[in-house]
């Protein structure tokens, strides 16, 4: 079971503030700001700072100092993914230059298929560097965020090659996923994440065994589409480095322990892909509730 809920924090005003200082002063400013907002939220993080210190201290072995250091960092770099991300969707003319690892992967997803990423890095900024399938990318998230900065987001989105698929209590979602992937576009899914109630497999991670959802590669199963990991990280101030796995699939059996089977494999190299990733950019990793439990 998980403690995260399908929200993330925030509010309109913060999206607000950052959008005008993006606009009027710049993404430097923004980020100046931004080393506040991240002290502020090093004390006033509650729950959010005990599972960070969690993964830091426990998870990877650091000093207590080091650890609030990192949550510190950790901070200041989700803030900028965030902005970054806004950058990009909204069109904005600062340039975020992407380097790509795999692209001959992705080139083969032609007929479509799916990505599955985790909440390292930024996926939402990486799927810029998929202009070049000249494809539309769908990202299939959480119908949990907070409804007035799902508005706000959407009055300010002009990139439209990206488009959001959100899931909501029955198969309304599914039915877009079959649509889309008819159309022979990009599925985005996170493999990091779940809701309590939903079917999940525990694995072994960074040392101790957490819980993954099953459902991205039941997905991918059903609708025998082709799979890429895929992990979009932010390298320096404007640049992102985009990792995609070579791709994989994940056939469908009727006997349904031996699918069991083959979908735990297929998740077990996801997880061993993103502990990978982990381990070398572990201040973007960004699960703020108690992962392990």
């Amino acid at each position: 079971m998980t403690n995260w809920k399908g929200k993330s924090r925030g509010n309109v005003l913060g999206y607000r503030i950052f959008m005008w200082s993006l606009t009027r002063l710049g993404l430097n400013f923004a980020y100046f700001l931004l080393r506040f907002v991240s002290a502020y939220f090093v004390f006033a993080s509650g729950k959010a700072f005990r599972s960070s210190y969690y993964f830091f201290h426990v998870r990877l072995g650091q000093n207590g100092i080091r650890a609030v250091i990192s949550i510190f960092r950790n901070y200041y770099l989700f803030g900028q993914v965030l902005i970054d991300k806004t950058v990009v969707l909204s069109g904005m003319k600062h340039r975020i230059r992407f380097v790509l690892e795999g692209k001959e992967h992705l080139y083969s997803m032609q007929n479509g298929g799916i990505l599955i990423s985790g909440h390292i890095g930024s996926w939402e900024v990486g799927g810029k560097a998929l202009d070049f399938l000249d494809k539309k990318i769908n990202l299939v998230v959480f119908d949990a965020e907070h409804e007035a900065i799902s508005r706000y987001m959407e009055g300010v989105l002009t990139e439209r090659n990206v488009s959001f698929i959100k899931i909501r209590d029955g198969l309304s979602h599914m039915i877009e996923i079959k649509e889309a992937l008819a159309r022979k576009e990009i599925i985005a899914l996170h493999g990091d994440r779940f809701l309590d109630g939903s079917q999940t497999v525990r694995l072994g991670f960074l040392g101790e065994e957490a819980s993954f959802p099953t459902a991205p590669w039941h997905i991918a199963s059903y609708f025998d589409v082709p799979v890429s990991y895929v992990f979009s990280i932010k390298e320096s101030r404007y640049q992102y480095r985009f990792y995609a796995s070579p791709l994989k699939t994940v056939p469908s059996l009727k006997n349904p322990m031996k699918r069991a089977e083959r979908v735990t494999g297929s998740i077990q190299e996801y997880v061993s892909g993103l502990e990978q990733m982990t381990r070398k950019y572990p201040h973007q990793w960004y699960n703020f509730y108690q992962f392990w439990k």
